[in-house]
């Protein structure tokens, strides 16, 4: 696991200093992901820079090191990530006649051996892993870059001033004197839509997020442009348009929809397990300690139990717990721990290491990002480091195998819409949405004291306009859409913003022919998964120096699930029905079959409480005006309405919050820059 950076000067106007001390210098701000070492490769005529930063898992010695040059030195590589099965591939090379006089046991250098063998594509498509490189091809003069199939390692890139960098983390980038601050207003407002901003877009104009199961080429002999097109959402060179989809979710959903294995239910369990158990095998090698987050949900409680089955002694597990018993799992976790026989260690985030956490939020996620469970991920990877270097979790688990409660009630209410006559819909919803919500809470309020007590409710204005959008969409997307959503019109907000385009439009990733549920696990797969699950544990745990592995995003587990009818993975609305099969095996199902409860974090108390004055700080009026981002009235209605007690309004403040905290530590530059994209947008 490692931190990676590079650029190309198209116009060869630097020499070998200023490539050595540029890339050098972006790569030191990645230094918590490779805190063991680091690297630079510098080709002066080409104008190419690459650098890394090592986090030493596989093969601790010098030959691990990168940059690394391929065996005919034709290529040469940096790497984020891990490939798991680089022993088998390097068996398959030698099986091939391949002859080698290997200098270490890393996974980079089986990789580059592969790729001169078979080429890119053909070889990326033999590896099983978690990664994002870069690979510079000295003979043809491009740079490829390489994202993995589901998404797990991040990797941005851009072009700016005769310059194609990539990186990481947006921090690496900044770091070039090329690099030009200017946001992209529509990313902020889909940030405020999602409180996360959807690949493949970044906060920055020009700057994208490469998309996962791509292959990148720049042509370093024209000018490095990059424009969006429409194949696939993908972001592509101008100069060379040639962006290679190795391995594509929505192909691996629809031959699944469309050729479905007929298991039964035993069967399909049997099938998994042993895929599961190679996974969590391959993950489990390394030549450091390993370890495992344990929250007590079915997903990491099955990979630890996985583990626990191939290991020679006792797993060390980790978990997080709240004292406030709503959020709380961490006893749960412990039976699970005494019953598979774990060496389990257990930390209590209250709002005193809330308080130590926070400020830091806007370093460790370079681009705004409100997803609150940060907090406890960031608090267990600095739990597991102490004693590993290396993690395995669970997720993924929920995206594959029905996991969300949200999935069971989004369908039901579908259902309902849809038996309801459309003239009715309108009938009821129009009068509603005449009064605001404050309006009905006072209409309401009036007439509490004559309602009976069991029929008295909580934020009725809320629920009725609630109710009255529902009511109006006219189809599973917009549904979708509306439950992903915090702000269903961030433009509200802000001055001189336009309403963004939805990101589901825009890169048009629905399926019309599978079911409901189906189809929103689907979306949660290229969405929500990588753009926020995924880079929640991504940044966390590599601000620790933490490895995070994720076996049950193996794409042959992913392609499997997809393979499998929806009623092998509902269990009674708990969903997951295959993996509790297994589960069971290992652990008595009464400790697992319980609500789900998400691992999320009490964000709404701790406001009121240890974040309160951080908090009123970077919303105040003043604070607000003198940012020039958000109209100050709405924001501070919300943050007196929630401190108040009147309402729960966490989740729309955490996302404000976390842009203002971003803004603070990295936008200094960036307002004028803002203003100027906003009036530019009022005048289209």
């Amino acid at each position: 696991m490692c931190g990676i950076a590079g650029f190309v000067d198209y116009k060869r106007r630097h020499g070998e200093v200023f490539l050595t001390e540029t890339v050098l210098r972006m790569t030191e701000t990645l230094r918590h992901r490779g805190p063991d070492g680091g690297g630079v490769w510098v080709d002066e005529r080409a104008g190419v820079a690459l650098g890394q930063r090592r986090l030493s898992i596989t093969d601790l010695s010098h030959a691990g090191c990168q940059p690394m040059l391929s065996a005919g030195r034709r290529y040469v590589i940096v790497f984020n990530g891990e490939v798991f099965n680089y022993k088998g591939i390097g068996r398959e090379l030698e099986a091939e006649g391949e002859v080698f006089a290997w200098h270490g046991h890393s996974d980079t250098e089986v990789m580059l051996a592969a790729i001169e063998r078979w080429g890119l594509a053909q070889a990326v498509a033999r590896f099983i892993g978690m990664f994002a490189f870069a690979l510079w091809d000295r003979k043809e003069h491009k740079l490829y870059l390489v994202r993995d199939r589901v998404g797990i390692k991040p990797l941005y890139y851009g072009s700016m001033s005769g310059t194609f960098m990539f990186g990481s983390e947006l921090k690496a980038l900044v770091t070039h004197p090329d690099f030009k601050k200017e946001i992209d207003p529509d990313a902020f407002s889909a940030y405020l839509r999602y409180n996360y901003i959807p690949a493949p877009h970044s906060i920055y104009r020009g700057i994208y997020k490469l998309l996962p199961g791509s292959i990148l080429c720049a042509d370093t002999e024209n000018d490095g442009s990059i424009d969006r097109l429409a194949s696939g959402g993908a972001c592509i060179c101008e100069a060379l348009p040639e962006h290679i989809p190795y391995w594509s979710a929505e192909t691996t959903a629809l031959r699944g929809w469309a050729e479905p294995r007929r298991f039964s239910d035993d069967e399909a369990a049997a099938r998994l397990e042993g895929l599961l158990l190679d996974a969590v095998g391959l993950c489990m090698a390394a030549d450091v300690p390993v370890g495992a987050f344990l929250s007590g949900g079915v997903d990491s409680s099955l990979v630890v139990a996985l583990m626990q089955a191939q290991a020679a002694r006792p797993v060390k597990t980790f978990t997080v717990g709240f004292h406030e018993e709503s959020y709380n799992e961490a006893e749960y976790a412990g039976k699970i721990a005494r019953h598979l026989g774990t060496d389990h260690a257990e930390l209590y985030a209250g709002p005193k290491e809330a308080a130590t956490v926070v400020p830091n939020l806007p370093v460790l996620y370079d681009e705004p990002f409100a997803d609150s469970s940060q907090i406890p991920t960031f608090l267990l990877s600095e739990l597991a480091r102490r004693q590993v270097a290396v993690c395995l979790s669970g997720d993924g688990g929920d995206e594959l195998f029905c996991g969300y409660d949200r999935y069971f009630k989004a369908n039901a209410v579908m259902q309902k819409i849809r038996a309801i006559p459309p003239l009715l819909k309108r009938f009821f919803a129009a009068p509603v949405k005449l009064l605001t919500p404050q309006a009905w809470d006072a209409v309401f309020s009036r007439v509490v004291r004559v309602v009976p007590g069991n029929f008295k409710q909580y934020l009725t204005g809320d629920k009725l306009h609630m109710l009255a959008d529902v009511l109006t969409l006219d189809s599973g997307r917009a549904l979708y859409l509306g439950m992903m959503s915090y702000w269903n019109d961030p433009a509200s907000l802000l001055a001189g913003s336009r309403k963004p385009p939805a990101a589901l439009q825009e890169r048009g990733d629905w399926i019309e022919c599978f079911d409901f549920i189906s189809q929103m696990m689907y979306l949660d797969l290229v969405f929500c998964l990588p753009d926020d699950i995924l880079v929640k544990v991504d940044r966390a745990s590599m601000a620790a120096g933490l490895e995070v592995r994720v076996p049950l995003l193996d794409h042959r587990v992913v392609e499997f699930a997809w393979r499998l009818p929806l009623r092998q993975k509902d269990f009674n609305g708990l969903g997951k029905g295959i993996m509790r099969r297994i589960l069971y095996k290992y652990v008595p199902r009464e400790l697992v079959d319980r609500p789900k409860r998400g691992f999320g974090a009490p964000v709404g108390i701790w406001l009121k409480s240890s974040l309160r004055e951080w908090a009123e700080d970077l919303i105040s009026e003043e604070h607000l005006r003198r940012g020039g981002f958000f109209r100050p009235e709405p924001v501070r209605r919300l943050w007196i309405e929630h401190v108040s007690g009147k309402r729960d309004w966490q989740y729309h403040l955490w996302g404000i919050l976390m842009f203002q905290a971003w803004l603070a530590e990295w936008g200094r530059s960036v307002q004028d820059l803002m203003a100027g994209n906003l009036r530019e947008t009022a005048e289209l």
